[in-house]
């Protein structure tokens, strides 16, 4: 079938399964060319593998460091009528490029909130690698079934204590016009925490822990985003917020069981704003990430998924030296987006914008580009009018 890009408010219902291969293409290729000998780790867990910084996570440990992966993730199967979601192409030409190079790379297709994929997981473990030695908790959903008591959650994108009013972007109109986001209420809050929070991160370690599948030195870490004064109201002062708050909890929880253990760490990693197809979601985050963009774009401080984490792994996680950590022991990769002269300008820009400056003003075309490349789509290498087999 020949694939176009079919847009519904935040997602894309279509993915190109070439686009696709081609953006871990290009991921792979920037690892190798920037990777430089490091002893990093070897049996890698990525749960919330197969897309955004999941994948790169994936990528980085693979192509970097030559580890062996398994990932896990909940994406659409392609039929003869209908794509496959991006993340499940993404994840095929990721097993493929990685077994071409003699690495184990297998993914598990599974709500890994339940404790089926903990299972299924700790057996691949056990049969394939032995124990892991590094655990990526990189999981984006709307809601989360309670696998104990099978009560279904869902997170809620509200101010906590006061309506916030901000300006927003209609991505699909490019209207800029002000949104009024009313207070959450406890339930609202509890749900959004039992989503986003740390509960099922910690549920993973003790169950990978209790298997005898870590490895002596392991180390895990959560991905998270905290923002500054244009975003704080809608994530630090936010539902969203107190997730990150349980987040920071169970690291402390997870560190403290592992280094007894295992002298092993557990770490929040707090990355920059990017286009996820989780960001694009959230209210105020489109507009404030395409004043982001042209302002590092232009200082020449911009990155991508694939170089956050590289960063994280060789500067960070698996360099000799202190490690960047905040006064809660998180692993701060966003110094480049707090910048005061980048966040001053963002600002600037901030009370200037409109709907008719927005391409003068912001990136937005940069914004819609990362966007489209997120399922496969807007890559020049890339014949779209080709007829393409969507079964992968």
């Amino acid at each position: 079938m020949v694939i176009k890009p079919k847009i519904r408010g935040f997602i894309c219902t279509t993915a190109h399964p070439v686009g696709c291969a081609q953006n871990v293409q290009e991921q792979i290729e920037y690892v190798k060319a920037n990777k430089t000998e490091l002893e990093g780790p070897k049996n890698v867990l990525v749960i919330g593998c197969s897309n955004g910084y999941g994948l790169a996570s994936r990528i980085t440990a693979a192509f970097g460091f030559k580890a062996n992966t398994l990932g896990v993730m909940f994406e659409k199967e392609p039929t003869e009528r209908r794509t496959a979601s991006a993340g499940w192409y993404n994840t095929a030409a990721f097993e493929k490029a990685a077994k071409a190079e003699g690495l184990y790379a297998e993914s598990l297709n599974a709500d890994a909130f339940s404790n089926e994929a903990k299972e299924e997981a700790i057996a691949k473990i056990k049969e394939n690698m032995g124990t892991v030695d590094l655990v990526v908790y990189s999981l984006g959903a709307p809601r989360r079934k309670d696998p104990n008591t099978g009560e279904v959650y869902s997170s809620t994108l509200k101010p906590i204590g006061e309506a916030v009013t901000r300006k927003n972007l209609n991505t699909d109109s490019r209207e800029v016009s002000e949104i009024t986001l009313e207070p959450a209420n406890d339930d609202e809050i509890f749900n959004t925490v039992k989503v986003m929070g740390g509960e099922d991160w910690e549920m993973w370690m003790d169950a990978l822990a209790e298997a005898g599948v870590l490895a002596e030195g392991v180390k895990t870490t959560a991905y998270t985003y905290i923002g500054k004064d244009l975003t704080w109201p809608i994530y630090g002062g936010a539902t969203i917020g107190k997730a990150k708050e349980d987040l920071d909890r169970a690291a402390k929880a997870i560190s403290e069981k592992l280094e007894s253990s295992l002298k092993g760490k557990g770490y929040v990693s707090v990355l920059k704003a990017l286009v996820t197809q989780s960001s694009s979601a959230i209210p105020v985050m489109p507009l404030y990430i395409s004043a982001l963009y042209k302002v590092m774009k232009e200082n020449g401080t911009h990155e991508g998924c694939i170089e956050q984490i590289f960063g994280l792994f060789y500067k960070e996680m698996y360099a000799d030296g202190t490690m960047n950590l905040d006064d809660s022991g998180r692993i701060r990769m966003e110094d480049n987006e707090l910048d005061e002269g980048v966040q001053s300008k963002v600002a600037e820009i901030w009370s200037q914008v409109n709907s008719d400056n927005l391409d003068e003003l912001t990136d937005f075309a940069g914004y819609q580009n990362e966007f489209y490349r997120l399922f496969g789509f807007g890559y020049d290498s890339v014949d779209y009018d080709a007829d393409v087999d969507p079964i992968v």
